[in-house]
């Protein structure tokens, strides 16, 4: 199992990015899937999740200006990002919550990261 993420790059403050990740590969299904972030010096911290039905769930901090989806169909997340402020300057990872093929277990997978620069 894989997962790609794809987008990012620099922008201005108060622009908007958007990022998506798929994940591929012997799939069995896919419980949740989400964002997190990690800026230099500081730990990997959540910035969203959503359940497979659709249910979000925000960090205080990008509330009201992220947005998280996903298509099942697709096994692919997004992540749009507006108002983008320097904090939200870090390399960007995105999560699935993974059962592979012929097993029962669900386990977390990782995508390679990808840097969001948010800058003037």
């Amino acid at each position: 199992v894989q997962l790609q993420a794809s987008g990012g790059g620099l922008v201005q403050p108060g622009g908007s990015l958007g990022l998506s990740c798929a994940a591929s590969g012997s799939i069995g299904s896919i419980s949740d899937m989400g964002w997190y972030r990690q800026a230099p010096g500081k730990q990997r911290e959540l910035v969203a999740t959503i359940t497979i039905g659709g249910f979000p769930n925000y960090a205080d901090s990008v509330k009201g200006r992220f947005t998280i989806s996903r298509d099942n169909g697709k096994n692919t997340v997004y992540l749009q990002m507006n108002s983008l402020k320097p904090e939200d300057t870090a390399v960007y990872y995105c999560n699935a919550n993974i059962r592979q093929a012929r097993s029962i277990l669900y386990k977390d997978f990782w995508g390679q990261g990808t840097q969001v620069t948010v800058s003037s």
